[in-house]
């Protein structure tokens, strides 16, 4: 009677576990520590349950003792891989080609460098190859950004520099951003705040018009930074809450960046927008527009099958995605994100 009672118990916990872990938004729970890792990396979680389900069946099939019970354990294992593998197939693992760039079009790069790790030649090689025209670099430091805004420049593609820094102790605690003066000339608005223990830079354009840019970085969600890392998601919601469509003369709000976090994570900072449901705030998700939500920038260590999509390209109203890719030739490069990139066309 006891071993049926501690099996039943574990069944009923194992389920209670998957469930939160498959979908915890119907709990509210996509935003606490354990959960909101797990959901991070839905791919590698349901391979991980796909394991389980081979390790159970063998117990099963030699041991009568505890068939039953190990039968039971996998198939929830296999209900919770068959779920979290659901999930990713309408988010899509598209790799599309970008369409021929229209002259108002903007290409967004944006690429944390773990320190500078590529180097300012390899990191301004590929922004003139992407022909960027906003490049977003986390844990990038300023006379690295320089050198590639130099670089660029001397390629005949001229950026400015704004750049955040919370000390010069570690270079993640730089963010740089750079701007390629077709946009008009750009300042860091200091007086709306930023995301805590990493910044994130808010450049508005100095005439009043163009679209308002967030280079963004909130930090991990790792132990001892949940508070932060919650209010940073908050943060980059309000930067493009309802109004985000008519701020920057109404050129709207274009966010980049490593996020620390995945679509999943903003189940409730999502708003209203004029096209339906934003993904952030009322910012939508290239990735998601271009049916590619369920590629993973991070990390390189892992393919892009297994790693979490939480570098993003995101753009409020007034803006259409018509490319995004997460760029895996960069791999060796020293970083462990990969560089993503999309291209948005103004609508009308």
């Amino acid at each position: 009677m006891i071993r049926r009672l501690l099996a039943a118990a574990t069944v009923v916990l194992l389920a209670a576990v998957l469930l939160v872990s498959a979908w915890p938004q119907l709990f509210g729970l996509e935003r606490q520590f354990g959960i909101a890792q797990i959901v991070s990396l839905r791919g590698l979680a349901a391979l991980v349950a796909g394991v389980g389900v081979v390790a159970l069946l063998l117990i099963a099939l030699v041991s009568r003792r505890t068939r039953r019970l190990a039968a039971t354990l996998a198939l929830l294992l296999l209900a919770f891989a068959g779920v979290s593998g659901a999930v990713l197939a309408t988010r899509g693992t598209t790799t599309d080609g970008f369409q021929t760039k229209a002259a108002n079009d903007l290409t967004v790069l944006s690429w944390n460098t773990l320190g500078d790790a590529p180097g300012a030649a390899e990191i301004a090689r590929l922004a003139i190859t992407q022909k960027a025209d906003i490049v977003v670099l986390p844990e990038t430091s300023e006379a690295t950004a320089r050198a590639v805004a130099d670089t660029m420049t001397a390629a005949g593609i001229r950026m400015q520099l704004l750049t955040l820094s919370y000390d010069q102790v570690a270079k993640a605690h730089t963010t740089s951003l750079l701007l390629s003066t077709k946009l008009g000339t750009y300042r860091r608005d200091d007086t709306q705040g930023s995301t805590k223990t990493l910044p994130s830079v808010l450049a508005v354009p100095s005439d009043g018009t163009g679209p308002t840019i967030v280079a963004a970085h909130p930090v991990a969600p790792v132990e001892g930074e949940m508070s932060n890392w919650r209010w940073g998601l908050d943060w980059l919601a309000a930067r493009c809450g309802p109004a985000a469509s008519s701020a920057g003369g109404g050129a709207g709000t274009i966010m980049a960046g490593d996020f620390n976090s995945t679509l999943d994570h903003y189940a409730a900072l999502t708003v209203a927008s004029q096209h339906g449901q934003g993904d952030l705030g009322a910012c939508h998700d290239g990735a998601r527009a271009r049916h590619s939500a369920a590629v993973g920038s991070w990390p390189t260590s892992l393919p892009t099958s297994l790693g979490a999509p939480i570098d993003h390209v995101m753009a409020s109203d007034g803006w259409t995605f018509v490319g995004f890719r997460v760029i895996g030739t960069e791999d060796g490069a020293g970083s462990d994100h990969r560089p993503v990139v999309a291209q948005l066309r103004p609508q009308g």
